[in-house]
């Protein structure tokens, strides 16, 4: 059996999980993989706490900028490499691959997407991420609005593929537990004011007293001080230590798929776990407390059969998910999830066997399409228009030293200190 080399670069643990997972789901068939992992250096990148969360193994990872990565791919042969990045870092490797490829025919095949359910920024995120391969979208109703962004644009729209999210799966749910237990799935950043965060920790609190034969669990994604995808400003750990919760309501880490493993009853705003939850078959309400609203990202599960209130979840209402909703949503709840990735499975088997190579990346962005916009997505990289790297970009041949290391962990430690602690305030002075 062949080995394919595959790499995945990533910039937050939750974007690490989506490609280190999708790398292993599209391989070829007829192959084993060599996984090396990429992190890209910046204000998310994963600590090792939130590496092992996770839970897929590398068989190598470091941390890397954006222009060490660059000269790494110009010197190293992977079959396939995934960008697991925002939009802007997708769009700024793209142009960087495009310049140390030139000429070359042997490059990877080159995938990337979203970690989850896309409910904002759709055309922005979707163009930032043109000129990959493969853009996949984890449902037919994704991959049906993704074509039409890039239709609509005269971009070429051929690289989106349809798949599902790679990290869907477990036992599906047979019953209640002993005790029933409620998981309210937090996110860092939605909603993202005092208030509102403070009334969802009030209302899950004041559960778990009605309910005191019931399990009330808040599920965390990182501890204060780590940084996920987004800023979290203020992390429910904080604000709850202002209160006196019963001692039927607990903070959980892990893995979300151990948790929904005891799970009657998840309750969130707009978080993918949702999905996994429908996946297992698993009660799933969206909460509708904080209004249906696009800046929540609940609008997305309009039609689903889940939104519900906490005054209902009180009172013991249990949603009944729509089926026909659930199965554009690339949930496969009707068990054909087993093959949701043998189509983009087919298609990178027959990019590497294309005669010639594969031709260049053409990102629909360029110097002549965006000369106001792209210059400045490429620069927060260190990168000039041309995908070259600009003068006084960081340029490092080896490891940095003990001291450097120190200075870097303080700093990334002073600037999430900055956001978690002097920023809240700062933004309190100035509403006075």
């Amino acid at each position: 059996m062949k080995t394919r080399r595959v790499a995945v670069l990533a910039d937050s643990d939750t974007r690490w999980k989506w490609g280190a997972l999708t790398a292993n789901r599209i391989a070829p068939e007829d192959s084993d993989i060599r996984l090396d992992g990429y992190l890209l250096r910046g204000r998310a990148t994963p600590t090792p706490r939130q590496l092992q969360e996770v839970g897929v193994h590398a068989d190598s990872l470091s941390e890397v900028s954006a222009v060490e990565f660059l000269r790494t791919m110009a010197q190293e042969q992977y079959d396939v490499l995934v960008l697991a990045l925002v939009g802007g870092g997708v769009q700024a490797i793209l142009h960087g691959l495009k310049r140390v490829w030139e000429g070359r025919s042997d490059r990877p095949v080159v995938v990337t997407g979203y970690v989850g359910v896309v409910y904002e920024k759709l055309a922005d995120g979707l163009l930032l991420r043109h000129g990959a391969d493969l853009v996949l979208a984890n449902s037919r109703q994704d991959a049906e609005r993704f074509r039409a962004v890039y239709d609509g644009v005269g971009a070429d729209s051929s690289s989106v593929t349809e798949v599902a999210l790679p990290f869907l799966g477990g036992e599906p749910y047979t019953g209640e537990h002993d005790p029933y237990t409620v998981v309210f799935a937090a996110q860092p950043s939605v909603p993202d004011t005092r208030k509102d965060r403070t009334y969802l920790l009030n209302r899950l609190i004041q559960h778990a007293r009605k309910h005191p034969e019931r399990e009330v669990l808040l599920k965390l994604r990182s501890k204060p001080g780590e940084h996920t995808t987004h800023i979290e400003e203020l992390p429910y750990q904080k604000l709850v230590q202002r209160l006196e919760p019963p001692a039927n309501f607990k903070l959980v880490y892990g893995n979300m798929g151990e948790v929904l493993d005891r799970t009657d009853l998840l309750v969130t705003i707009s978080s993918t776990a949702a999905l996994e939850s429908l996946h297992r078959r698993i009660p799933t309400v969206v909460l509708t407390d904080l209004g249906v609203r696009e800046m929540h990202g609940n609008h997305h599960f309009v039609g689903s059969g889940c939104l519900a209130s906490w005054d209902q979840l009180d009172e013991g209402h249990r949603p009944s998910p729509d089926e026909e909703w659930v199965s554009r949503q690339g949930v496969c709840a009707d068990g054909t999830y087993a093959h949701a990735f043998d189509p983009t499975r087919e298609r990178i088997a027959k990019l590497l066997g294309r005669p010639g190579g594969l031709p260049a990346l053409t990102p629909y962005y360029t110097p002549a399409t965006a000369p106001g916009y792209l210059p400045g997505i490429l620069a927060r990289h260190h990168l000039g228009v041309d995908g070259s790297p600009l003068p006084g970009a960081p340029a490092h041949d080896r490891e940095p030293g003990p001291v450097r290391q120190i200075v870097r962990r303080a700093a990334r430690g002073a600037y999430r200190h900055g956001v978690q602690r002097v920023a809240p305030v700062i933004r309190r002075m100035g509403e006075l």
